[in-house]
């Protein structure tokens, strides 16, 4: 069995950003995780029914953890941008609340809700005792999604001691993903060697809160190598 990813891309709500789906599933497959994208309701939809289709994705993934080879007790949520709000949706208010989340540049404030034309939850308030731990990153560069966001989600988690990480990089704008050449669609603002360290660095996170895989016998070391 092993810990499973579902990725909700970003989009303002009004669609789903492919930089955000797909290349960031198969970077954590990549690591050994069962990696899930879910494109979710958008555009004329109600936040409500964006909301419903992620409460669904998350038990899909549940539900048919033995079938795909998942641990059904170690199931993260990946969110960037909207997509970020959605999963902290899911993490303050989910009736089977994630085992983790991962936000990138996440909305997390209802005052932001008027601009993307849906009325949100404030997940900031919405923190409770019973949210998972968070791997949180965003960037001062980003004009579209004030850092408060961020900071404010983290700080509620503080006051509720939840376990959680967070980073701020200096630069970067909206939509950073990956931070690499292949999520940037040719635009040279999009590369950041720094900011692409939120990936292993989530990595890392995931791994410290449900343990790395397991393995027997002593590593090989050079006194060892060729030793019967």
């Amino acid at each position: 069995m092993r810990p499973a990813v579902l990725v909700l891309p970003g989009g303002g709500y009004r669609y789903c950003s492919d930089r955000e789906a797909e290349p960031i599933a198969l970077a954590y497959l990549a690591e050994g995780f069962n990696a899930f994208v879910l494109r979710y309701a958008t555009g004329e939809h109600p936040w409500e029914d964006s909301r419903a289709d992620g409460v669904a994705g998350l038990e899909w993934v549940r539900d048919h953890a033995a079938e795909n080879g998942t641990d059904p007790a170690q199931v993260a949520v990946v969110g960037f941008s909207a997509g970020g709000h959605l999963a902290a949706t899911l993490g303050v208010s989910a009736p089977r609340r994630p085992d983790a989340l991962v936000l990138g540049y996440p909305v997390t404030l209802a005052s932001l809700g008027p601009y993307m034309g849906k009325r949100i939850l404030d997940t900031v308030e919405a923190v409770d005792d019973a949210t998972p731990p968070a791997f949180v990153f965003s960037t001062q560069g980003d004009e579209t999604v004030p850092v408060e966001n961020t900071l404010d989600f983290c700080s509620a988690l503080a006051r509720r001691r939840i376990p959680f990480e967070a980073h701020v990089y200096l630069l970067g704008p909206h939509g950073i993903s990956l931070a690499k050449p292949l999520t940037a669609s040719g635009r040279a603002a999009m590369v950041d060697a720094d900011v692409a360290a939120w990936l292993p660095d989530s990595v890392r996170f995931l791994r410290q809160v449900f343990g790395d895989f397991p393995v027997q016998g002593e590593p090989q070391t050079f006194a060892t190598f060729g030793r019967g």
